[in-house]
């Protein structure tokens, strides 16, 4: 089983990364699905987000959990019935999990030219360092979506918007993370980034 990466992030968290390299039926094989778990992946249109779900579960697996260690609250954020938090990513062929004791988010992303379509939604400071003839600028605008991405999920408040709420301080891909902040409702709030590359993904978290 593919188990790709696992990261120390420190003493109270960790990331674990899959390469979702099995078929459908080799991944749900082995897994014990609560009967709400079961619906949703046979209710799933496209395989490739059958096998992304369960691949998720193999990762609680590798965390010593189970599905039915995991619930979901009226935003759609999951949790750990122990009390431990969690977050959940995943793209096309990797999937990841991040598990703390504080607050955190994960994203995993697909380097593609058409984020820079869509920028201008979802970038408004950043643009104040960032180049668009530079050849590492898609790469960057999708480390930010992916930091973006990862604060939406840890706070996970209907409202908030990736452009005006969101910011991520000016950063180096070599040097594997950043600075980002909230700024919401006359509050700010600063959260420690990291992010890495492989095999043309990008994934990135946030703790606090």
């Amino acid at each position: 089983m593919p188990l790709y990466k696992s990261l120390s992030v420190n003493s109270q968290t960790t990331v674990k990364i899959w390469k979702i390299e099995e078929s459908y039926d080799d991944l749900i094989q082995p897994l014990n699905l609560k009967p709400n778990s079961l619906e949703r992946v046979l209710g799933m249109k496209s395989e490739l987000h059958q096998r992304g779900f369960l691949s998720v579960r193999h990762l609680l697996r590798e965390f010593g959990y189970t599905d039915q260690d995991l619930y979901y609250d009226n935003y759609g954020k999951p949790h750990l019935k122990d009390g431990k938090h969690i977050s959940i990513t995943h793209s096309f062929i990797f999937s990841g999990v991040i598990v703390s004791d504080d607050e955190v988010g994960i994203d995993i992303e697909k380097q593609r030219d058409k984020i820079g379509i869509i920028a201008h939604k979802f970038v408004d400071y950043e643009f104040n360092y960032l180049n668009k003839e530079a050849e590492d600028y898609i790469r960057k605008l999708t480390i930010i979506w992916g930091i973006k991405e990862s604060l939406y999920k840890l706070f996970a408040t209907p409202g908030m918007l990736f452009r005006e709420h969101f910011l991520a301080i000016p950063f180096m891909i070599e040097d594997g993370k950043t600075v980002a902040w909230i700024d919401y409702e006359g509050k700010k709030y600063r959260y420690n980034t990291a992010f890495l590359e492989f095999e043309g993904f990008t994934c990135a978290y946030v703790v606090p």
